[in-house]
């Protein structure tokens, strides 16, 4: 049985807790579900809606533990029991989004000293 497994809010879970729990059931097949989607098909597209889950999985378990190393951790385990496949994929698609968005750039200041 897994973290993400639960099949029951606890009585006194709060809607922080509860929106932490649905999103763990929603993360790991809203990944797998984006391997081999593009980036450009469409708005909403697979890969947003895998990244868009996995970052509303780290604000909802990084406040309901008052600390953000909680929701990282959360998105890490998410991420551990996808597909491999799905996550390289999914890894390389927010590359290409970082890329795409001047990132290196903003950097280069710092990384050519």
């Amino acid at each position: 049985m897994s973290f993400f497994d639960r099949k029951h809010p606890r009585p006194d879970a709060g809607p922080a807790d509860l929106d932490a729990d649905k999103l763990a059931q929603e993360a790991v097949p809203a990944v797998n579900a984006a391997n081999g989607q593009g980036w450009y098909d469409a708005f909403a597209n697979p890969v947003e809606r895998a990244v868009v889950t996995l970052c509303r999985l780290r604000r909802a378990e990084a406040g309901r533990h008052g600390q953000s190393v909680a929701g990282d951790a959360a998105v890490r385990r998410a991420l551990e029991e996808a597909e491999p496949e799905a996550v390289v994929w999914l890894a390389s698609r927010v590359v290409s989004y970082m890329d795409e968005q001047g990132y290196p750039e903003s950097l280069a200041p710092w990384l050519e000293s």
